[in-house]
């Protein structure tokens, strides 16, 4: 996501992380998940995706922080976002969880910004409450230097997600399929999933920082409570479902955790998305690569990539909802 505009203004100064408790079962995977991932280094990608693969500095050690593309500085090696905004864990690579019946289950996919929104600027700009204040409704986000857009990007990865996901039994919704010119606003697409009492809800994103910065991330709400948001009762829930995804998404896609955003450990908490503050269902956002990198984009804009990411999120989702 780019951030500039109602979820993607830069994070606040950083401090150092927190590690949150994390179960021992979490705890056991983190190593094998290291492993698996330093064999995937060595040995390369057997699928034949031309997909770069991450350094070894990109697990453990994050650069040092640098402005992005649209001016803004980026978070540096804590992955804080703030003066209460701090991370916590690694990401948990468990297996996925057995196949199985998700029937009954309800699952909202968030593809982020809209296709349509480059056409839209004045609605997109109009202001909507997320509870802790006021933010535009949405943004046009990010896109490669080639002109890969962020928009198209999500889209495609939340189709392929669908596909997923209703082979598992689920009932799958989306915020937006293309099918509108633009938006929804953020508090919009939180209300989607909460009318639908959805049992959990993902928002697919890619970023848009500086050219060096690579790797996915996971973004957790914060305990706000503030006007229309109270985000108390689903902060554990959501945690849980990021730490799935992440480890899920890791272990597909062979993708490191962010260099830049969240101490190396693939999550990021923070108390300033609308789509998030808003949220009375367990949600997270992901991004899933950094646009504006090269090696980044490589992989964003490769189809089989993509279904990858799409496959890792997905099963993230059923090992969440198989409990």
């Amino acid at each position: 996501m780019s951030y500039v505009g109602p979820d993607f203004e830069p994070p606040r100064p950083p401090r150092h992380p927190l590690r949150g408790p994390l179960t021992v079962a979490v705890a056991a995977l983190v190593p094998g998940a290291l492993v698996g991932w330093l064999v995937w280094q060595t040995v390369g990608d057997s699928g034949g995706d031309a997909q770069a693969s991450p350094s070894s500095s990109s697990w453990g050690r994050p650069a040092t922080p640098g402005a992005s593309d649209d001016g803004k500085e980026r978070p540096g090696n804590s992955g804080g976002t703030g003066a209460s905004e701090k991370p916590g864990g690694s990401p948990s690579a468990s297996a996925p969880a057995a196949s199985g019946s998700l029937k009954g289950k309800v699952v909202v996919i968030d593809p982020g910004h809209n296709p349509g929104n480059f056409q839209h600027t004045s609605e997109i700009n109009q202001q909507v409450n997320i509870g802790t204040n006021s933010k535009e409704c949405d943004t046009t986000g990010t896109a490669t230097n080639d002109g890969y857009t962020e928009a198209k990007f999500t889209l495609d990865v939340a189709r392929r997600m669908r596909t997923v996901l209703e082979k598992e039994g689920a009932t799958v919704k989306f915020t937006q399929d293309g099918d509108r010119p633009w938006g929804p606003c953020v508090d919009e697409r939180a209300e989607i999933g909460n009318k639908a009492g959805a049992d959990a809800v993902v928002s697919i994103h890619a970023d848009g920082a500086g050219a060096g910065n690579r790797g996915f991330h996971v973004i957790l709400p914060g305990s706000v409570h503030s006007g229309a948001a109270d985000t108390r009762p689903i902060v554990a829930s959501s945690r849980e479902l990021g730490e799935r995804v992440a480890g899920s998404f890791l272990r597909v896609t062979g993708s490191a955790p962010s260099n830049y955003i969240g101490g190396g450990t693939g999550l990021d908490v923070r108390k300033d998305l609308g789509g998030l503050n808003l949220s009375t269902v367990p949600k997270v956002f992901i991004e899933c690569g950094n646009m504006r990198d090269s090696k980044d984009a490589a992989q964003l804009t490769s189809s089989a990539w993509r279904q990858k990411a799409a496959q890792g999120i997905s099963e993230g989702i059923v090992s969440f909802l198989h409990g």
